[in-house]
């Protein structure tokens, strides 16, 4: 009746003023009106009830996010913030009755962000890398069954299961992605006039993961979910210019997280995300209020600080009609921002260090690589070892720094197509030799073969076992049989010992799909080897293997690959350098140059070294002033799948801290410890002296010196730490193995160690507030461990506090990167102050000598040479541990400045960074910096740093 009575004084209203009858129309609005209002005030329409009746009204509790906190420097500089933006969302409308429609109004919709190039945002764990291949973002394998649990939507991780079957955990990226466009309608869409629409692997995974999106919103209605953030003005033209098509896409005003410095500063401040599913009930127990759609700290300061960053969610009742419009809105709260964190990071330090990292790491490399073959062996001294050029070369292939896609396009170079022509030609050479040897009743043993047709062999076997395959069950492997030893010491073929594991069950030939459960072995093994040689075509890593020996046969060329770097825009064209190369060919040349300018970068080489970690502390106070991993990322860039999964799979290590999680032996640094056990221990006495001979007999294997077949001869507490002498070290950690009763006890000697380690916090974390490795104390070997080997393992900020001890004479403190929150008008919420651990009540003497041996490292050990041009007098101790006898060095540095009245402390660990002296280069041009003696705007602007002249022997 209601209605009725309205649609008719409408009509009568719109005829009235239509023929002018002005007065009539006036009178009757007002009748009109009136009538409405008493309507209003009948019973029948009368309260809250009858009219969501009429009206259909649904009620919403909307909530809107409160702004996030900026983290600062030291100094007040905004590091991370938040800035306007626009974002695309989508919501379930109901407006598309079936899933074709609706998928094609999600086609429109990635197809106009895909022509303005933006990035489609989501949670389902797949990506297209740089070379096409679709690879799990997942950042662990645990992650990884995780999203497979929540996308299956069970339980329990424990659910899933190792078959190709509905639970699945054995599907590779691309099986799951073509999985989900069958789950989704995309295999056979059609348009709306019925026609089969072929979709790209980029717009289905888009489309896939705008519904898995809605799909953790349980498809609510009227309940948006960010698709796409950060969007340019373009795109939201093109957007609202087709908003009729696309019901239920919006563009909305928001905010979004950016970064300053982000590269230097991303391992420290981490990055934010919308929340993981597995986070979600933790941050539920401490807010409520946290929904699955939030955006949350996922790494870093981000994370750890996430309940003072994130702001009060603002919160409103509102009324919607059937068609989605708010007809009434009521209890209305504002959101509120965040705190604000400042850290005790120096970000003008931070972004110096970071620079002079990758421009020492590039000297190094420009020292190293060699124009020619190069071979370790086994006496091989890991500090002198070489890089062959055709190693940086396969680098350029291997480090995704050439996309292998880009060779394959029908648009490519001349370059790139007659690199990509030797590819397939020689690709189906080996695929045919591979073919033979494996199907050869005679076949070679793995000793026997080839260089390259092993690695491949080797390939085939670690494809067959690795997770997502699991036809080989390594678990089920007698590895006691004649078989398995002859396999671990390559004197069988891999044919043999298939056809071995065939018989025995571990390769699980169900996995196959033959077809028959009652297939001979011989022809189940001609199916493993079609399965296995089929998907290898493929397989982008072992086509890097191939290229890896086209590279070393010279069938693909050093030039061909350097020239390339300019057709696929790693490399800008000046003109000069890519013309001198087509002329001379002189490919080692170029790279050398390409690396002095940093044009290529040693992270983009991942060649050892191509990482490092840096850590500047306060010795007075616990702050941590820098703390430096390179290389970086950039966190601005964290939301693209694409960019993650390629940080992912780089080499060098990105997304790693190499100043909290680079965990090594710490070598000779860790002798100053060994110094004051024994003075505190009365195990030797400050003039005591012991005869360095080069070789210490008392224990097997005997240990050598670094200076045998030469020798120190006698060496007093200083002299030992001034010359890192072994033997000297070695007979500490025997003497502090006496018992009471003059026993020789080495559990006593460990223990000794343990508890002086301890002292200096080498026990537990070191307290910055971002994820760490635990420490490692030895329990090997007294003697050994006394040197800074056994089992000890360390990251660098451990090390940092340890030397902070040193420097201040016996306080250990809880490192801080955090100084204080304040909220977002600047008032102070908590200042934050580093705590003191412990203090080692050791006698002054023992610090004296302690002290003055670390100096006598700098002022005239082996290190003296290094450090004569540095103006501030600095105390320090080298350190180099050997890991493989394959791979150079570790090298690490520690030290504090200046002697006489320490202020800060520099620790430096470089991963396989060949010497000590590596390390130690570093530091110098820290303090020259920290000191003032060069500048940020020089420091930028350089190029690679000369290599450390002199070997340091610690």
């Amino acid at each position: 009746m209601f209605k009725d009575l309205m649609e008719i004084f409408a009509e009568f209203l719109k005829k009235a003023v239509s023929s002018r009858l002005f007065v009539l129309g006036v009178v009757c609005f007002a009748m009109y009106a009136g009538l409405i209002n008493k309507l209003f005030n009948m019973q029948i329409i009368n309260g809250e009830k009858a009219l969501n009746e009429y009206m259909q009204l649904t009620e919403q509790t909307i909530t809107t996010a409160g702004t996030r906190g900026n983290i600062y420097d030291r100094n007040g500089k905004v590091l991370a913030y938040n800035k306007l933006a626009y974002s695309v969302t989508v919501q379930d409308t109901g407006a598309y009755k079936d899933s074709a429609s609706r998928n094609n109004m999600y086609l429109r919709l990635v197809k106009i962000l895909q022509r303005h190039g933006e990035t489609i945002q989501g949670k389902f764990e797949v990506a297209i890398d740089p070379n096409g291949d679709m690879v799990y973002t997942s950042s662990s394998e645990s992650g990884r069954k995780r999203f497979l649990r929540d996308y299956y939507g069970i339980k329990r991780v424990e659910d899933l299961d190792d078959e190709k079957g509905d639970y699945s955990s054995n599907l590779s990226a691309r099986e799951l992605f073509e999985r989900a466009c069958k789950e989704n309608g995309l295999s056979e869409l059609k348009d709306e006039q019925g026609t089969p629409v072929t979709l790209t692997d980029q717009e289905a995974l888009d489309i896939i993961n705008i519904k898995y999106a809605l799909r953790l919103m349980s498809y609510r209605k009227y309940e948006s979910t960010t698709v796409a953030t950060q969007v340019s003005d373009e795109t939201v033209a093109d957007i609202l210019e087709h908003l009729s098509d696309m019901q239920g896409v919006n563009v909305e005003e928001t905010t979004i997280r950016a970064y300053n410095d982000s590269i230097p500063f991303a391992p420290v401040i981490g990055y934010t995300g919308k929340v993981p599913e597995d986070q979600l009930e933790g941050l539920q127990q401490k807010k409520e209020d946290y929904d699955i759609n939030d955006i949350v700290g996922r790494t870093g300061i981000e994370y750890t600080m996430e309940h003072d960053l994130q702001g009060t969610k603002g919160k409103k009742t509102i009324y919607k009609d059937s068609v989605g419009r708010i007809r009434e809105t009521k209890d209305e709260t504002d959101a509120s921002a965040g705190n604000d964190v400042y850290l005790t990071l120096d970000a003008d330090l931070q972004k110096g260090i970071y620079h002079l990292i990758e421009q020492s790491l590039a000297g190094v490399l420009i020292k190293t690589i060699v124009n020619g073959d190069y071979q370790a062996g086994s006496t091989t001294d890991g500090s002198n070892m070489k890089i062959p050029v055709k190693d940086a070369y396969y680098q350029l292939v291997n480090n995704n720094v050439l996309s292998l896609k880009a060779l394959e396009e029908a648009d490519a170079s001349e370059t790139e197509k007659n690199i990509y022509r030797k590819y397939v030609s020689s690709q189906e050479q080996i695929f045919t030799s591979l073919r033979n040897e494996l199907m050869s009743d005679h076949s070679t043993a793995m000793k026997d073969l080839p260089e390259d047709m092993k690695a491949y062999m080797f390939y085939i076997y670690s494809y067959l076992s690795g997770p997502t395959v699991g036809i080989i069950n390594e678990d089920s492997i007698d590895t006691s049989s004649e078989e398995y030893q002859a396999w671990k010491s390559d004197e069988i073929s891999l044919r043999n010992y298939l056809y071995y594991g065939i018989a025995k069950g571990w390769v699980d030939t169900t996995k196959l799909e033959t077809g028959s459960k009652y297939t001979n072995a011989d022809d189940t093994f001609e199916q493993l080897v079609n399965y296995v040689l089929g998907n290898l075509e493929g397989d982008r890593n072992f086509t890097k293997r191939i290229y890896r020996y086209l590279i070393n046969d010279d069938i693909i060329t050093g030039q061909e690959l350097c020239l390339a770097l300019y057709d696929q825009g790693v490399l800008n064209d000046d003109g000069q350098d890519a013309a001198e190369l087509r002329a001379t060919g002189d490919a080692y040349t170029f790279l050398l140059k390409k690396l002095s300018k940093l044009e290529i970068t040693p992270a983009q080489l991942a060649l050892y070294p191509c990482n490092a970690g840096v850590v500047v502390t306060s010795d007075k106070t616990g702050e941590v002033l820098a703390l430096v991993s390179y290389p970086g990322y950039d966190n601005n860039r964290i939301g693209d799948g694409t960019y993650f999964s390629q940080l992912q799979s780089d080499l060098s290590l990105p997304l790693y801290n190499n100043a909290t999680q680079t965990r090594k032996a710490p070598g000779s640094t860790f002798k100053p410890i060994t110094a004051v056990a024994a003075l505190e221990e009365h195990a030797i006495t400050i003039d005591e002296t012991i005869n360095c001979t080069g070789i210490y007999t008392d224990v097997e294997p005997p240990i050598k010196c670094w200076i045998y077949p030469g020798h120190h001869g006698p060496l007093n507490i200083i002299g030992g730490i001034e010359n890192s002498c072994n033997i000297f070290f070695a007979d500490l950690g025997h003497r502090l193995s006496m018992d009471a009763s003059g026993v020789y006890t080495p559990d006593v000697g460990l223990d000794a160690l343990r508890k002086y380690a301890a002292m200096f916090g080498l026990d537990h974390k070191s307290g910055v507030e971002i994820a760490e490795l635990d420490p490692q104390i030895s329990k090997d070997a007294p003697e050994r461990s006394a040197m800074g080997q056994g089992s000890h393992a360390y990251t660098n900020v451990q090390l940092s506090r340890y030397v902070a001890a040193i420097a201040n004479r016996g306080t250990v403190f809880e490192l801080s990167l955090l100084d204080k929150t304040t909220d977002s008008e600047g008032n102070l919420i908590k200042d934050y102050t580093p705590e003191i651990s412990s203090h080692i009540d050791a006698a002054a003497t023992t610090w004296d000598t302690v002290q003055q041996g670390m100096r006598q490292v700098i002022a005239n050990g082996t290190s003296k040479r290094l450090f004569a041009d540095l103006e501030v007098e600095i105390a320090g101790k080298t350190g180099t541990a050997q890991e493989a006898r394959n791979k150079p060095n570790h090298a690490f540095f520690i030290s504090y400045a200046p002697y006489d009245n320490p202020e800060i402390c520099v620790t430096v660990n470089i991963p396989y960074g060949y010497s000590s002296s590596n390390a130690a280069n570093i530091a110098k041009n820290v303090y020259k910096y920290y000191y003032g003696y060069t500048d940020l705007e020089s420091i930028v602007n350089a190029g690679a740093l000369d290599a450390a002249k002199v070997n340091i022997r610690d």
